[in-house]
């Protein structure tokens, strides 16, 4: 593939993944309460179909990192954020609970497509500085959470769930012009390259490191998306004011990016590896914190600034990392197969969660149990540090 500059892959790459995770992803958690009231179905029938979108998503990942590999991003990602787009509407229209299970099926499509693993793998593959511009690219994510959570909820206020998926549906559409115009020039990798990709993709798959890795990246997103899921609800049920809980979960962003901007202006002293490890001991840490607080704005702030420090560097580190510690040979494959690896913990995520919640009436055993799971991601994590290939 031939190269675009750094700057117009920060751009166009910021732009299409914050919009993308913003409508796709994080309005789910703002949805489930009115939407239980509003259709009568439970909590966990509606973490049902967010699994289903998950296990979609991650059972598609290894053919879209090939595809990305051998022929470019500029299909996946413009065409994901058109259908994301169309199920956001059609998710505004659902009164039936096996056509939201349907629709999720598809807007599992849509995430394999259109967010983060095929937009890196093309940043890996184009940039000068992969590690600086991923580092530059989720500087601006970080925001996300920052932006579509108000937004969200002020969107439901205002027009109520339907109301509110149809705007987002607009949006979605953004992303899909952004990376058609984006890639229009980018060509195919020469079946040399491609031949290259592929043998280092299968011995990229004996190595200790990157098992190591996958049992990391899983703990990480079965925390994540299933705290992602739930936090809102959970700090509600704490007896925070609601004001309280939007601004604790919007924080997320910005404290984000204030840890990406440290890693950036550390640029090349930093080493992936020791972020890593850094970042998976906060993780633990955080949710240690979370168990033992109590519910109060305040008291609640570390909590909110281990976890975003956290998952704002594993986010780098799951991209530049794995090119450091696992080379940039056949990236979209490779890191396809740790999505698909972690496609189990992520669907569980949600809907262990949301069991474990109506068996006990209550969250309070979920923060001890994300604390071990980050416990072991951090052991995982120090044997991809002992491998060094």
């Amino acid at each position: 593939m031939n190269r675009i500059s750094d700057r117009a892959l920060i751009l166009g790459t910021a732009l299409t993944q914050t919009i993308g995770w913003g409508t796709l992803f994080i309005p789910f958690a703002l949805m489930v309460q009115p939407m239980e009231a509003a259709l009568g179905w439970s909590r966990a029938e509606l973490n049902g179909a967010f699994t289903l979108g998950i296990l979609v998503s991650g059972v598609l990942a290894i053919p879209v990192g090939r595809w990305v590999d051998r022929h470019g991003g500029r299909a996946p990602l413009a065409w994901g954020s058109v259908l994301g787009s169309a199920m956001l509407a059609a998710w505004a229209m659902v009164d039936q609970l096996w056509l939201f299970y349907a629709l999720w099926f598809a807007l599992g499509i849509a995430h394999a497509t259109a967010l983060w693993g095929p937009a890196m793998a093309v940043v890996v593959a184009l940039a000068r500085q992969p590690m600086r511009v991923i580092t530059a690219i989720t500087f601006i994510t970080g925001f996300c959470g920052t932006i579509f959570i108000p937004l969200t909820a002020a969107l439901i206020a205002g027009l109520g769930w339907r109301g509110a998926l149809w705007v987002l549906a607009g949006l979605q559409l953004l992303p899909a012009l952004t990376a058609w115009w984006q890639f229009a020039g980018t060509r195919p990798a020469a079946p040399t390259q491609r031949e290259r990709g592929e043998e280092a993709y299968r011995r990229t798959l004996r190595r200790p490191a990157f098992w190591g890795l996958a049992l990391c990246f899983a703990a990480h997103a079965f925390i994540g998306v299933g705290l992602g899921a739930h936090l809102v609800p959970l700090l509600r049920e704490a007896g925070l004011p609601e004001a309280s809980v939007i601004l604790l979960v919007a924080l997320h962003g910005p404290l984000q990016v204030a840890a990406r901007a440290g890693l950036f202006v550390a640029g090349s002293r930093a080493s992936m590896r020791w972020v890593g490890m850094g970042a998976m001991l906060l993780l633990p840490l955080a949710l240690l914190w979370l168990a033992g607080a109590p519910a109060a704005f305040l008291w609640l702030l570390p909590f909110v600034f281990f976890w975003a420090v956290a998952d704002g560097l594993l986010t780098i580190v799951r991209a530049a990392g794995t090119a450091e510690i696992l080379g940039r040979e056949g990236y979209g494959a490779v890191t396809g197969a740790l999505t698909l690896i972690a496609v189990l913990p992520r669907t569980l995520g949600p809907i262990t969660l949301a069991l474990i919640w109506q068996a006990q009436g209550g969250y309070g055993a979920v923060p001890w149990l994300l604390a071990g799971i980050g416990l072991l991601g951090a052991a995982s994590f120090l044997l991809a540090l002992r491998d060094r290939g």
